[in-house]
């Protein structure tokens, strides 16, 4: 008889990053939003980091010295993925996940992936894929 294997699903378990340009902005409102959307996406909120910087760095969103302490939380805090605020160029993306090792998303990829898990019809999950094909 054949062996069975038990398949699990494993929770992610994600670190929310976000920049926050000037005193007074709406980072840490916009951090919060992006809990829930994470939750709502079934990932397990492990903790969240917003740096304050004048400009969003082109390479790799936070400064380097901010991806390093990003890199040493994730780790304390067992985080399976980053979630940053923002929308994410492809070299940031490229950058961040080779310097951290790990998977990197940003707040349109965590929207894309609920409404591809709510698709219910045939055509609405077309759409949900030809729209994160687009975006990648």
């Amino acid at each position: 008889m054949a062996e069975l294997f038990k398949i699990e699903e494993v929770e992610e378990r994600v670190l929310l990053v976000g920049v926050s340009q000037q005193e007074g902005d709406d980072a840490e409102d916009s951090v919060a939003e992006l809990a829930e959307l994470v939750k709502t996406a079934g990932a397990e909120v492990v903790g969240t980091l917003i740096q304050r910087r004048e400009l969003i760095h082109p390479g790799t969103y936070v400064g380097t010295g901010k991806v390093k302490e990003i890199a040493e939380l994730a780790e304390r805090l067992g985080a399976t993925g980053i979630v940053c605020d923002d929308e994410l160029s492809p070299a940031q993306l490229k950058n961040l996940e080779s310097m951290l090792d790990t998977k990197v998303m940003d707040r349109t990829l965590i929207i894309l992936d609920i409404f591809a898990a709510r698709a219910a019809t045939s055509e609405g999950k077309i759409q949900v894929e030809l729209a994160q094909l687009k975006y990648r």
